[in-house]
């Protein structure tokens, strides 16, 4: 038997990058995926995923949708509930940066990302806590970052927007406990994505290597194991929590 065996999981931004790997991981250990994608450009890739999912031996549907927009979660959440029945788990992994100095930082790049990071945390959780209230079960992960613990120069709206999650994780944890639903967050350091091939070129890449003591890059599938983890049974006494998968960044 698997871990994941007849769950379904909701994951937004799962097209590419770590919200891909989660998906897989989640599908492999025979959970029934459902995942957004924002733009156009994703949707080949959004196809191709829903495909390799299918072919993994379970349900699995692409949808595109904003998960910063209130009102395209909700349509969202209700086409899965009357696709899939039920959410047992929601991965809150959508996110950007816009990096910038705050001297030079506009209102609108802020905007976007508190948006597309931490808005969209709300957005979902508040969809999908009435079924598992119904269900009295279910597991609420949400992305943060080793930024939002740390901070970074020149990633103030990023820090700022994952830092929340990090309160709003805790906030309701304390919230659903009574009702069996957790709700934990994974930071990751720097991770291997199409966000931050940047960091490994050039002569900065060797200050950043210095800031992690494992000495390289985390993959996606690492956070892909976290989050299964935390979406399974083996975590059912764990709730309120961060776990950092950064490679000791947070020493």
């Amino acid at each position: 038997m698997k871990l994941l065996d007849n769950k379904v999981a909701i994951i937004t931004g799962a097209a590419r990058g770590i919200g891909e790997a989660i998906a897989i991981k989640l599908a492999e250990q025979g959970a029934n995926i459902a995942f957004t994608y924002i733009s156009d450009s994703s949707s080949e890739k959004a196809v191709a995923l829903e495909a390799k999912l299918i072919g993994l031996g379970v349900k699995a549907k692409a949808y595109q949708s904003n998960a910063g927009d209130f009102a395209q979660c909700e349509t969202f959440v209700s086409d899965v509930l009357k696709e899939f029945g039920t959410i047992d788990i929601c991965v809150n992994n959508a996110g950007i940066s816009k990096d910038n100095l705050l001297l030079r930082m506009t209102e609108q790049q802020w905007d976007e990302v508190i948006d597309i990071n931490l808005k969209s945390v709300f957005n979902m959780t508040k969809m999908v806590i009435k079924p598992m209230m119904k269900a009295k079960s279910g597991s609420i992960i949400n992305m943060s970052s080793i930024i939002g613990i740390r901070g970074n120069a020149g990633q103030g709206s990023y820090a700022a927007s994952k830092a929340g999650i990090i309160g709003f994780t805790k906030s309701i944890a304390a919230e659903l406990g009574s009702r069996n639903i957790r709700c934990n967050a994974i930071a990751p350091g720097f991770i291997e994505t199409d966000m931050t091939h940047y960091l490994k070129e050039g002569a900065a890449a060797d200050d950043f290597m210095k800031k992690i003591p494992l000495g390289r890059f985390g993959k996606g599938e690492e956070i892909a194991n976290a989050t299964l983890f935390l979406a399974s049974d083996m975590s059912t006494y764990v709730t309120g929590q961060v776990l950092s998968v950064c490679g000791g960044m947070n020493i």
